[in-house]
């Protein structure tokens, strides 16, 4: 994948100019309050644009253009003390990016009998100035929603408040996710599994709504590539899966090195076209070369997942979409679909065939050597693990009949238990609201038969990934179980 630059997140607060000669050392402070506000965005991966206060009309103006010429990818607007909405419209206006308004009190409370004591109601009234964000929010909402305007708040303290801190992490987060998805390179190899009608995608409306590049791939260049790899790097690959994956003994050494060419020979089919996520299938019957290659690509495809570069099979293009925002919120993204009900659990057996997400497995993922692969031509190596235990979010891309993109997404929890020792990735899932109504809700729906899967609660991050794209998001459930 290209090495972005970092995500530009613009950032200014709001004044009234009248107050600065009223109020001695109001502005200061008022700046002061800001600086603490660019403390806490500045991160690795992101620019912090800050315009300072914009305390009239005129410079609110100046401050919308500049915010496009600096291409920021969102805006927190701090409001620091009462300001006119006149000073906040031209700026979001033009900026024309998503933009959350911070109301973040300076401290828990005034201090109410000091500031009584203080005697000079010019400074008592300056005192309270320092505190009053939350004045003038009810007059930018009004201002915003009849402008058609989209917004987010957060209200809260500027200090030692943990949700607060928590919400302006995940707004951040959120906007990395959009940006790294916007510049994302997506190979597609080969061509749908036949019969699969859920899967068929619409790419231009994947383009449209995330942003991104998709590039049409060979599987025969794939096969040349494999001709051109030498002995001693299969060798080390070999020994890399043994070092990175539990490889059962029953596993035959040339599947192992068949394997091991063609994963090395999908490195480079991935950095030669600068690909961040991968969808294929392909028969290859016919052609010894493609089917050599497609049989033996599933190790190759853990490792890239592994690596940031998620690889989902049966040319799921929705579903590898989600499988890249999931893993851009570092949660991971394995590919996943409904295998069984176990009633006497009350769970809901999920897994897939093909890559797994080494970096979310519980344990080490164990390599298993298949006589056939389900529903699929040839033989191989295949890999077998659970998700850690713990909390797990579903994450789906859905095609909306009526036009354009949302996401489904809902929250449970992987526990321990038997699994179906097949040589596939299958977790045993429970969900707060039971399996029953968890599979009813979610294909009621009308998601593909995939999804990705992720560890941790995320749910609250994906609602403000959904917001920033403008796409609607439905929640199945979520939460802790009792």
């Amino acid at each position: 994948m290209l090495n972005l630059p970092p995500c530009r997140i613009g950032l200014f607060g709001i004044g009234l100019d009248t107050y600065w000669p009223q109020f001695v050392g109001l502005r200061d402070r008022l700046v002061g309050y800001l600086s603490e506000v660019e403390n806490k965005i500045s991160r690795p991966g992101v620019e912090v644009v800050n315009l300072g206060l914009v305390d009239t009309p005129e410079k609110a103006m100046d401050a919308g253009h500049q915010f496009r010429r600096e291409d920021v990818d969102m805006i927190f607007l701090h409001v620091t003390t009462y300001a006119l909405s006149s000073t906040v419209l031209p700026v979001v206006r033009r900026a024309k990016v998503p933009v959350v308004v911070l109301n973040l009190s300076p401290e828990s409370a005034i201090d109410y009998a000091s500031f009584n004591a203080m005697g000079d109601r010019t400074a008592m009234t300056g005192e309270w100035l320092a505190h009053c964000s939350a004045c003038s929010v009810p007059e930018i909402a009004n201002v915003f929603r009849r402008s058609g305007i989209s917004f987010a708040q957060i209200t809260g303290r500027l200090r030692g408040d943990a949700q607060c801190d928590s919400e302006i992490d995940a707004w951040i987060d959120a906007a990395k996710v959009a940006y790294a998805m916007a510049h994302n390179r997506l190979g597609l190899m080969g061509h749908y599994y036949g019969g699969m009608l859920d899967i068929a995608s619409d790419t231009t409306l994947q383009c449209a709504a995330f942003g991104g590049h998709i590039e049409l791939l060979e599987v025969d260049e794939l096969s040349a590539l494999r001709r051109e790899i030498g002995a001693d790097a299969i060798a080390t690959r070999v020994e890399e899966f043994y070092e990175r994956f539990d490889v059962q003994p029953d596993c035959p050494r040339e599947e192992l090195e068949r394997a091991a060419r063609t994963s090395l020979a999908l490195d480079a089919l991935v950095a030669r076209h600068q690909l961040g996520s991968l969808a294929y299938y392909y028969m290859g019957t016919g052609n010894a070369d493609n089917e050599d290659a497609i049989s033996s690509i599933i190790l190759g495809n853990s490792l890239l997942t592994a690596r940031g570069i998620p690889v989902a099979g049966e040319y799921e293009v929705k579903n590898v979409q989600a499988m890249k925002i999931m893993d851009l919120f570092d949660a991971g993204g394995s590919f996943t679909e409904f295998y069984a009900m176990d009633w006497s659990d009350d769970i809901v057996l999920m897994g897939h065939d093909g890559p797994g997400h080494i970096a979310i497995a519980q344990g080490k993922i164990k390599v298993r050597p298949l006589k056939v692969f389900h529903g699929k031509v040839g033989r191989g190596l295949s890999v077998e693990m659970s998700v850690q235990h713990g909390p797990v979010t579903l994450l789906s891309v859905v095609e909306n009949p009526s036009g354009g993109l949302f996401l489904l997404a809902a929250e449970g929890e992987s526990v321990p238990g038997p699994i179906l020792e097949i040589g596939n990735t299958n977790s045993r899932y429970r969900f707060p609201i039971g399996a029953r109504q968890f599979v009813n809700s979610w294909n009621s729906h009308g998601p593909a038969h995939h999804c990705a899967v992720g560890v941790g609660h995320i749910v609250h991050k994906l609602e403000k990934l959904a917001a920033l794209l403008g796409m609607r998001i439905e929640v199945v459930c979520r939460g802790e179980l009792s």
